[in-house]
């Protein structure tokens, strides 16, 4: 069975109607996020020590350790954990009452130029959270924790504490997972005729300094953090322009196609 885009819905619900079903779908998006927050709240343990497993490695074996400085702070932190973990496990819930609320009043064309977004989203975040998590963490953390030492017959030791290292975890992931969505927001303003492909190539060195300077801005203040979201992130905006061009060339031959030929001349014998 074909799949099928419906075009825009033609009944006129009154506002009323629209209003109790987005109250609707709020709820059912709280639900979501509450079902699981219980869930992750159980696990939350097991998900904060799957979170400090690049500290671990990247201390020396057996000397890393967390600690807490008040005595709530590690209760507090089990609850920040589970609501992240059900924020990220109930989002496709959360998108896709989004998109049933929003789909009624987009025609077929919009709905098939708007669906490949909706599914890239997850998939470009959850790239962008992955490789913080696997390569980008457990770089900086052992170039942060390389400054340790004796420093004037004193020694220099990292005593991270859990709420602080939860909170860079957080920043790493979302950073890298909300820049790998560059390329959906670049080309939804092209779909909507706000930029141009040719815009955006003149404007590459401005777009690069952009790159640079969100880089630096929300990623923790290193170096090599930075450096490895600039070099994604530009990467994913010259990703972005190739697939514009290929989607300016497939409108051209649909309008080409669609064009009806000229009448044939007529004989002047």
């Amino acid at each position: 069975m074909a799949f099928k885009v419906h075009d825009i819905d033609e009944t006129q619900a009154p506002l009323l109607d629209h209003l109790i079903e987005l109250r609707t779908r709020l709820m059912r998006c709280i639900l979501a996020i509450g079902a699981s927050f219980s869930v992750c709240l159980y696990f939350a343990s097991d998900i904060f020590g799957f979170l400090v497993r690049p500290l671990t490695a990247a201390f020396p074996p057996g000397q890393g350790r967390l600690v807490y400085t008040k005595l709530y702070e590690a209760f507090f932190v089990e609850l920040k954990v589970a609501l992240f973990g059900a924020f990220l496990v109930s989002f496709p819930i959360i998108a896709n009452q989004l998109w049933a609320f929003v789909a009624p009043g987009l025609y077929a064309k919009e709905k098939k130029a708007f669906l490949p977004f909706l599914f890239a989203t997850p998939v470009l975040f959850t790239a962008g959270a992955s490789l913080a998590y696997f390569v980008v963490m457990p770089t900086a953390f052992r170039w942060m924790l390389g400054f340790q030492g004796v420093k004037g017959g004193l020694t220099l030791e990292a005593l991270p504490s859990t709420g602080d290292y939860l909170s860079l975890v957080m920043q790493f992931i979302l950073a890298f997972g909300i820049s790998f969505l560059l390329p959906v927001l670049l080309l939804l303003l092209n779909r909507a005729g706000i930029v141009s492909r040719t815009q955006l190539s003149g404007m590459r060195r401005y777009v690069i300094v952009a790159i640079t300077a969100v880089a630096a801005i929300i990623t923790p203040p290193d170096v090599v953090s930075q450096l490895m979201l600039l070099v994604p992130m530009v990467l994913l905006f010259e990703g972005s322009l190739i697939v514009m061009w290929l989607g300016e060339r497939k409108d051209k031959k649909e309008q080409a196609v669609a064009e009806p030929l000229p009448p044939p001349s007529a004989d002047p014998n």
